[in-house]
């Protein structure tokens, strides 16, 4: 017996209603009932980070890491949609992947994470 997946992912928000309807027409991820949807199983990552880290805003709790299919796609969606897209070579690896990164409006930072092709 032992834990099976992350079950949910819950985070304060001065808009709540607002933020649920960005992260659907922009990512896809909480558009059912309670915010639910469907996943592909694959690789999560669990890792804390050092206190002092910069991979992520020094303002910031938490980073989500989205998996993706399909990065420059969607990238290119995004920015036609008026989102900013960080992007920087070194974040990318053949052996682990390709990354970007973008805000959702309240300025979350967001990793999307494309696997390399197996």
């Amino acid at each position: 017996m032992g834990v099976t997946g992350i079950g949910g992912i819950f985070f304060r928000a001065r808009d709540p209603e607002a933020l649920k309807r960005w992260y659907c027409d922009n990512l896809g991820v909480g558009c059912g009932d309670y915010g639910m949807w469907e996943q592909q199983a694959g690789t999560t990552v669990f890792s804390p980070f050092s206190a002092d880290t910069d991979y992520f805003p020094q303002e910031r709790q938490w980073m989500i890491n989205l998996r993706v299919d399909g990065l420059d796609a969607l990238l290119g969606k995004l920015r036609n949609d008026g989102i900013e897209v960080i992007t920087k070579p070194e974040w990318n690896d053949p052996s682990v992947g390709s990354f970007a990164r973008i805000h959702d409006p309240e300025g979350n930072p967001i990793e999307l994470w494309e696997p390399p092709a197996s």
